[in-house]
């Protein structure tokens, strides 16, 4: 059961009542509590007066509960309508008290009336009125003790009963009135009111509640009305006065029921905050872990918003109004940065977080129903090509790739031919051995698209354990493979070419700085290798003579360690793509897409045909910029976006191809894992998988999970970059090509020694292709931010 205490009455209400509407107000005695009439205590509020007690033993007269309540009504509604008629002589009521004339008459303002206007949208202050401003304005001077001209709109109530208000009161006025203000009130008048479906002015309610109209009983009642959300409504408003009704029962109903809920709510979110709060305050290693955080629903669901707010992915507006509140309560402005570092600060989130990678929705593991297949894979699937594979196991192959990679899909072998000529073999890692189109882990692959290399970490486009044990090449283990073999003539075309089932055995697994450094001792025991950079250096020959670009750059690689320490050690590499291994391995690539174009037009087979439009670019309008990265980079600038077409080769204009195709990477990219599908079906002599326009549709899907990872790679790379420059010794320099013009003297820079691009204002006189030396004043990651300075 529960009671409601409104100064000496109470309203008692259990679950068995009647509803709202069917109460009435009931006065009860307490044992030896019995009341009579009614007294005035302080500001007008009625209290009832104990004068005698009542026993019901030891001699003392005995009272019943019931005649003693109904006297009581009796000398109350006694009370009332006598007050009533007092009333009515000020206020101009009836003796059923309603008003004689218009309820909402205005009363003309004049000096010294106590009035409430609006400051602004917020702000709602008490003045008294001094003097007017103007035809219509009035200068009044408010409880702040400021004087200002207010408009006849601006005024919310003005306060009945007083003449002329002494401005030094207006604080005192309003203490008392906060003072004696009590929302349980509304509900004895909301009970009476309904029933008799009435409304109410503000003094009608004063009168009411009260017992009388004096001013601040008044006012009181405007304050408990203006404020009021739960039991009545504005009807009418004219000018400064309003008509108040009743809100039916259910209405009440449902805004009590939301004021629990609202009032639940804020407790929720200020037991969170506590949890933030404290969080935030503990050392790093005590704090607790990311999954602490999602055991509770309710502070799951609330994490999840502050975390939704601060990569901006809000999926609706509940989330963003719950990490604003959040952020309100904690005192931090609501912007996305600001969660982020809250989260950092609570150890929800590492200090180098990828908020790109939460923003994507990027998965960076498999399921474990993807890796129960793949695993079963492993264990299951036989070779269907066992019979029909090449034996190359005599060759010596050179798997050469960066030093961390994980996943090795192509190697290389040379030899020269009696008549002089090279012929080369192209080993491509055959993935179709384990996964077929249309199966499970097929259909992970075609989700992801691409595996994510970032320089935290990888994240596969197979599971790991298919990728590593099945599908990758192995040094010194015999291995599945699908080989192009290409003899070149001496200017570096293709003679004649094979693409066949094979097994190989890698001889060497090289690095790109390994496979350099054996190239440069020129040992007569590595011939193999000599003679595959040979045969590069005659293809990009051939392929410049074709119109093919030289394009090559600087690149730069970081592989970042323990990535969730606040100072993870960074190891950052440049790479020249000039450099005589990495040239010798992406002209072998370029060599093999060129034959599986030629091999799927002579054989009618659809495949994602790449091509570049621009094939008459004139190299000539770059001969006077340095040989180079400045060269390469004024090329990029005008190069067109590349092609595909599914049907038919297109001349690839950069590379100088009549067609190339994308194959030697089918455990990495899943557009070369459809032209391996497409391939060994026709090796096999089955039906192609896929027509022109069901490659189509895959690769729409398939490019732009690509696009994704590209993004997030190359900010990602941006980003520990900006971390590298952050940690360097104040005053290192480093030196800096001027690419090209920007605008006036800002012109775009690479750094040498880090392979990174950025812009800065040189002195006069510098011209492009001229190098300057720079020094970082201010590098800030989490801000994308790099401010370079030229050192003259």
């Amino acid at each position: 059961m529960a009671v409601r205490a409104v100064n000496s009455c109470a309203i008692f209400r259990s679950s068995s009542s009647p509803p709202l509407s069917a109460v009435r107000c009931r006065l009860y005695s307490f044992g030896t509590f019995p009341l009579r009439r009614y007294c005035r205590l302080g500001y007008g509020f009625p209290i009832l007066r104990p004068e005698r007690k009542l026993f019901d033993h030891g001699g003392v007269r005995s009272c019943s509960v019931h005649s003693l309540v109904e006297s009581v009504m009796e000398e109350l509604e006694f009370m009332r309508k006598r007050k009533r008629v007092c009333a009515a002589s000020k206020i101009g009521l009836t003796s059923s008290g309603e008003l004689l004339e218009d309820k909402l008459s205005n009363r003309a303002l004049e000096k010294g009336l106590l009035l409430e206007f609006k400051k602004d949208s917020d702000r709602v202050l008490l003045a008294v009125a001094q003097r007017p401003d103007g035809k219509k304005n009035w200068m009044v001077y408010d409880q702040n003790g400021v004087t200002s001209s207010i408009k006849p709109q601006q005024i919310t109530y003005i306060v009945p009963g007083i003449e002329n208000f002494d401005h030094m009161e207006i604080l005192d006025f309003i203490q008392r009135a906060q003072d004696n203000v009590d929302p349980a009130l509304l509900e004895f008048a909301w009970v009476e009111l309904l029933e008799k479906n009435k409304s109410v002015t503000t003094e009608e309610l004063a009168e009411m509640i009260f017992g009388c109209v004096e001013p601040l009983e008044s006012y009181c009642a405007h304050l408990l009305l203006t404020k009021d959300e739960i039991y009545f409504s504005v009807l009418e408003t004219k000018g400064s006065r309003s008509l108040y009704g009743p809100r039916p029962t259910v209405q009440v109903e449902e805004l009590l029921r939301r004021k629990l809920a609202k009032e639940a709510s804020e407790k929720e979110l200020q037991e969170f905050v506590q949890l933030l709060k404290s969080a935030k305050a503990m050392p790093s290693e005590a704090k607790p872990p990311k999954s602490s955080w999602m055991v509770e629903e309710k502070i799951r669901h609330k994490i999840e918003s502050l975390e939704s707010y601060a990569i901006d992915a809000c999926k609706d507006d509940d989330q963003k109004k719950t990490a604003g509140m959040i952020l309100k309560e904690m005192g931090l402005v609501r912007t996305a940065s600001t969660a982020v570092n809250l989260l950092i600060d609570i150890g929800y989130f590492s200090v180098h977080v990828n908020l790109d990678l939460l923003k994507f929705n990027i998965p960076t593991d498999h399921s474990d129903e993807i890796i129960s297949a793949a695993e079963s894979l492993l264990l299951e699937s036989s070779d269907p090509d066992e019979i029909d594979r090449k034996d190359l196991t005599h060759l010596k192959v050179y798997a050469i790739d960066v030093d961390e990679a994980d996943e090795l899909d192509d190697a290389l072998s040379a030899t020269r031919l009696q008549d002089g000529r090279i012929k080369i073999w192209i080993h491509v890692a055959d993935a179709t051995r384990f996964v077929q189109p249309g199966s499970k882990v097929d259909r992970e692959a075609m989700r992801r698209g691409t595996s994510i290399f970032l320089p935290t970490a990888t994240y596969p486009m197979f599971p790991e354990k298919l990728a590593m044990e099945g599908m990758s090449m192995k040094q010194g283990e015999i291995c599945n493979a699908v080989t192009v073999s290409v003899v070149l003539r001496s200017d570096g075309s293709i003679a004649e070419y094979s693409v066949e089932n094979s097994i190989i055995k890698p001889t060497y697994m090289l690095t790109y700085e390994s496979a350099s450094e054996l190239l440069h001792l020129n040992l007569e025991e590595e011939v193999e290798l000599k003679i595959l950079s040979e045969a590069a250096t005659l293809r990009s020959q051939w392929r410049q003579q074709q119109g093919g670009v030289d394009t090559a750059t600087l690149d730069t690689r970081i592989k970042v360690a323990n990535p969730d320490d606040p100072e993870p050690i960074i190891n950052l590499y440049v790479e020249n793509q000039a450099d005589p291994a990495m040239r010798l391995v992406s002209e072998m690539m370029v060599l093999c897409g060129e034959v599986i174009a030629t091999f799927g037009s002579c054989n009618n087979i659809p495949l994602p045909y790449r091509g570049q439009p621009q094939s008459n670019i004139d190299l000539s309008a770059f001969a006077h910029l340095p040989e180079g990265p400045v060269r390469s980079f004024a090329i990029i600038k005008v190069m067109r976006a590349a092609e595909i077409d599914f049907r038919k080769p297109i001349r690839h204009g950069i590379l100088g191809l009549p067609g190339y195709v994308q194959f030697t990477s089918p455990i990495r990219r899943y557009m070369d894992l459809l032209a391996h599908y497409q391939v060994k079906a026709y090796l096999m002599g089955e039906s192609l998988p896929f027509s022109a326009g069901q490659l189509e549709g895959i690769a729409s899907s398939v490019n732009m999970h690509c696009r994704v990872a590209k993004r997030l790679f190359g900010s990602s790379l941006r980003y520990w970059i900006l971390e590298y420059f952050r940690r360097q010794p104040k005053g290192r320099t480093y030196r800096a090509l001027i690419l090209r013009f920007i605008k006036d003297r800002v012109a775009a820079l690479l750094l040498v020694e880090v392979g990174f691009q950025a812009s800065l204002s040189v002195s006069v006189g510098s011209q492009i292709g001229d190098e300057v030396v720079v020094r970082v004043e201010e590098a800030h990651p989490r801000d994308d931010f790099l401010e370079l300075k030229e050192v003259i």
